[in-house]
C-alpha cells in the first residue's frame, strides 16, 4: 500500500471534480481525500495500492464532464497525514 498526494490544475472548480474524484476512488477501493484550493486547483491525499493509484491518476486526468485537466502533479503524502477510512470530500483546510 502506498499514499500520495496529487495536485490537479485547470479548470477543475465548479465542474463536480471532487464528487468524481470520490467516486472513482471508493470504485477502486482507495482511501484518502479530496479538497478544492484557494488558488482554484484540487488536492487530493490517496491510498491504496500502486495499480488501484495509477488507474486514480489517469480518471483524475480525464476528469468529468466540463473539466479541463491541464495536469496532475504528484507528490509525497505528508508523513503525519491523517488517512480516514473511505474516501471524504472536505470542505475545509484542515
Amino acid at each position: 500500500m502506498a499514499c500520495v498526494r496529487l495536485m490537479v490544475r485547470g479548470r477543475v472548480q465548479g465542474v463536480g471534480f471532487r464528487a468524481y474524484v470520490r467516486d472513482q476512488a471508493r470504485r477502486l477501493d482507495v482511501t484518502g481525500w479530496v479538497r478544492n484550493r484557494a488558488d482554484g486547483s484540487v488536492e487530493v491525499l490517496a491510498c491504496g495500492p500502486e495499480a488501484a493509484l495509477e488507474s486514480l491518476m489517469r480518471l483524475m486526468s480525464r476528469g468529468p464532464i466540463g473539466a479541463h485537466v491541464a495536469c496532475v502533479e504528484q507528490g509525497p503524502a505528508p508523513t503525519d497525514a491523517h488517512i480516514p477510512e473511505g474516501f471524504s470530500v472536505r470542505y475545509d483546510d484542515d
